[in-house]
Formats: C-alpha cells, structure tokens, sequence
C-alpha cells in the first residue's frame, strides 16, 4: 500500500475567527529554518527503511503554504524526490488566492505541484471581513485566472457555511460564483464552533465578539448545505464524501486515504501520522519542531497504538463518511480474528444499532454495502454517534 505525505506548514498571514488549528502569526525570519528543518526530516525518515517508502500523494497545509518562497517549497519537494519512490503522484498544495502572482504560479508547477487548494470560504466581502480572511471575492476569479494561466488544470475550492452574516442569498452567491469558476473539486465545510477558536469561544459564551451573534441558525445551515447538494448534483459534480465534490477523475487521492484508513505520514509541527498500527503527532509549536530537527531529537509526541476495536470502530465512523459506504463483508471477513477473541458482543451491538438506524432510514443498506442516507448528512455525527453506542 502506497504512502500518503503530509507537510504542515502552521504559518499564516492573520488569524481567522474561526480557525482551531496550531497555527500563528510569525515572522518571515522563520519561515526558511522550518523549511530547512521539513527537508532535513524527510532524509531521516526515509532512511530508516530499508528500501525507499514509495508515495502516490503530497499535501502542503496549513496554516497557509503559500506563503513559503517558492524556492524552499520546491527544495522540500526536491527531498521528497530524493528520498521517496513516487508513482504518478497527487501534489497539492493549499493556497490563499491574495499570496498568488504569476511567478509563484509558475514556479510551483516547475517545481512539481500539480494541484492547488484555493482557501476561498465565502464570496461575500462582508463574511470575508468579519472572519479576518485577508482575501476579497474578486481575488478569487484573479487567482484562478492566474493559476489556469500557469498551467494548473486541477483546482480545488473551499466554502464555509455558518459563517457571520451569511444569509440564504449570500450563500446561493457564493456558490454560484464557485461555479461560474468551475473547479475540479470543491469542499463545503459546516463552521465548527468550539472552545478552540476566537469564534467559537466567543459563541458558546453567549458573546458579541467577532460578529458571533451573526451565526446562523442550525437548521438554516442544514438548508444551505442541502441545497448546495443540489446545485452541485445538477453541475456534474460527484459527491463522494461527506464535505467534499469533484468532477470526474478529480477526486483527492491524498484525503481518501483518510477515510480509507491507509498509511500516510505527517512532517512538520503538529502533524499527524497513521502506519496502521499506531498514530502519533508532532510537537506544535514550530520553533520547537525546529530546535528539535537542528539537535536530532524525534519531533514525535502522543504516539498511541490502535487497539483491533478502535480500528473496527474507525472503519465505520471514517469509512461512512465517503458517500459510496462500506463493505460489511470485508470488515467481517478482516477483523474476524478480533470476533473470535472473545469481541463477539461488539459486532452483535453494531449489527443492531445498524438495524435499528436502518428502520428509521438513517442509513441505507443493500446486500453487504452500508451508506449513510443522503437525505440525512447534516446529522452524520449524530447518526455514527448513535451506531457506535
């Protein structure tokens, strides 16, 4: 099985309202030790294998890659190349559409990138405003003119729904203007709100901070989530996972490895790594993450071995997001060994929550393929939450 790589780069320009991630606002000073740092680990993991790893996908996220000179984006990929067997690989990287110019577009191709994942979020200026993103809607149709230019021709964009201020007609804007750009993947992410952003923090306090009264509604999102399902059916677009679009052929190999529970491996601070037995993360502040490179010291935190029933549990939450379901038949016949130690009761509990969610057509099942029913993605959560009981 191939390896996905994953490179974080926690820098950004300012920080969303709504972001929970490890990332921060820092000075450019240290954005090429970092870079130094990524490539020098890169040496060191693959030389602990005996034969070089092979990979089949990439991915820069963030925080914000694009703001990396060019020059040290293409000399991690240089490492990449050097220490890793690669078959037809998926090289993405994630982009804000203010940090594009023709240059950058230019040279990211040259340096191997194939597909960009423009950070677009809404094309209201006034959600853009109140979330902090530095962007404005008519950098979007800019940077995509100038990406098509480049040579890109695989283009991924991201909506939010729930942000401050969005309503119904703002929200049919974006999404037609999306479309009006006709991008080989789109993503539409619910907002999350929870203690780990100033929004959401803010939110849950009853606060009137960073616009948090402008929330809308829950059901009001459920709206416009299913009526981007719509939109997006109608344009030709395959829904085949929970948040994420594509034309055909232009699914992201790298994020279904994900869902898929195969291998991939996180470098740079804060990332995160699966081998299949065990998952781990790396320190999150990134001058540590660098210190540590520079004095050979394992940038490796919070390893934890997945037990055979978390890993039963996660073929089924992660597994059930992706719209074509799971196969119950492989998961019986794999974890088999698992039901014969004595897991007996586990799988018999699933099978009833599965009848039971059946029966009350939250999941779909023929034969041995089980899926979430697509009237009800809006209360996923809920629905895996409930069959994991």
């Amino acid at each position: 099985m191939t390896l996905g790589i994953y490179i974080q780069v926690p820098f950004c320009q300012t920080k969303c309202t709504y972001c929970n991630f490890h990332t921060g606002v820092v000075s450019q000073d240290r954005y090429q030790p970092y870079a130094n740092a990524v490539s020098k680990i890169l040496e060191s993991a693959a030389s602990s294998s005996d034969r070089a790893p092979v990979a089949d996908t990439v991915y820069f996220g963030g925080g914000t890659p694009s703001l990396l000179d060019s020059a040290a984006l293409a000399k991690i990929l240089d490492a990449l190349r050097a220490n890793y067997s690669f078959e037809t690989p998926e090289i993405t990287l994630e982009a804000d559409p203010e940090t594009i110019t023709p240059e950058k577009a230019k040279s990211w191709l040259a340096a191997g990138f194939n597909r960009i994942s423009l950070g677009v979020q809404s094309f209201n200026d006034r959600e853009l405003q109140a979330t902090g993103r530095m962007h404005r809607r008519a950098d979007v149709a800019r940077a995509t003119e100038t990406l098509r230019a480049a040579g890109f021709d695989n283009i991924s964009m991201d909506l939010i729904i729930g942000l401050p201020h969005q309503t119904r007609e703002s929200w049919e804007q974006s999404v037609s203007e999306l479309l009006d750009l006709r991008p080989e993947h789109i993503s539409i992410y619910m907002l999350e709100v929870d203690e780990g952003s100033h929004l959401g923090k803010e939110s849950l306090a009853g606060g009137t901070r960073y616009s948090a009264p402008a929330i809308p509604p829950d059901d009001t999102q459920a709206e416009f989530y299913d009526a981007a399902c719509t939109r997006l059916a109608t344009a030709g677009y395959d829904h085949y996972e929970i948040s994420n679009w594509a034309l055909p052929g232009r699914r992201s190999g790298h994020n279904l490895k994900y869902w898929r529970r195969e291998p991939y491996l996180g470098l740079g601070a804060g990332a995160h790594s699966f081998d299949g037995k065990a998952r781990w993360a790396n320190a999150h502040d990134s001058a540590q993450y660098v210190s540590m490179i520079e004095q050979g010291i394992s940038p490796r935190e919070q390893i934890e071995p997945v037990t055979p029933e978390q890993a039963l549990e996660e073929e089924f939450f992660l597994g059930l997001r992706q719209l074509d379901g799971i196969d119950l038949a492989r998961i019986e016949r794999d974890y088999s060994s698992l039901k014969a130690n004595g897991a007996r009761a586990r799988f018999a509990a699933i099978h009833r929550q599965i009848d039971s969610l059946h029966a009350q057509s939250l999941l779909d099942r023929e034969g041995q393929r089980l899926r979430l029913s697509p009237k009800h993605l809006t209360i996923s959560s809920s629905i895996l939450a409930e069959l994991l009981t």
